[in-house]
């Protein structure tokens, strides 16, 4: 019974992420054509066109989806509600900085991801669907799709590699844990 409900909920929310990409596609194709995005932000590097994220977005949010469900078996515990919606917030704060042009606050919050990885598994996958679904308004699907992977990688190492030598040197420095004698 339950896997049936994950597979029902998990084929509602990649149509709804599906609808959600298409929607913001033929709104730009009915008000003056759909949008290509310079990498970087550079004129004379390649243009990538919204279009892609018709493709990507359905793909994308099947696979995190089914990610998500295996590794919790139920759906929709608080934490991975609560993960998706810092995600989400975070991606739409990016988006917003970036229309209005402030770089240097933005530049700011991008920098403040390792630390904060530090604290959370930002590395999981409501955080990039999160992420990506915020930003695609902005960006299209592909381009926070690329950046959000390479966050997460630097995610996964933060917390998995760089976070438990903290952890070992705080435990140290504190005597918390102590040897048997």
């Amino acid at each position: 019974m339950i896997k049936t409900t994950t597979q029902q909920q998990q084929w509602i929310l990649t149509l709804v992420a599906s609808l959600y990409i298409w929607t913001l596609l033929i709104f730009e194709h009915l008000n003056g054509g759909v949008v290509s995005h310079h990498l970087l932000n550079q004129p004379d590097l390649p243009a990538i066109s919204n279009w892609w994220g018709a493709l990507l977005m359905p793909v994308l949010s099947w696979f995190l989806l089914n990610r998500i469900y295996r590794r919790v078996h139920h759906p929709y515990p608080a934490a991975v509600l609560g993960s998706f919606a810092a995600a989400l917030s975070f991606g739409v704060l990016v988006s917003v900085l970036f229309l209005q042009g402030r770089e240097q606050v933005l530049s700011q919050l991008m920098l403040s991801l390792p630390l904060l990885a530090l604290f959370f598994p930002l590395y999981r996958a409501e955080f990039l669907l999160g992420f990506v679904l915020a930003m695609s308004y902005t960006f299209g699907a592909l381009l926070p799709t690329a950046f959000g992977c390479v966050l997460l990688l630097m995610a996964a190492v933060m917390y998995k590699a760089v976070r438990p030598v903290f952890l070992y040197l705080f435990d140290l420095v504190t005597g918390a844990k102590k040897t048997a004698s």
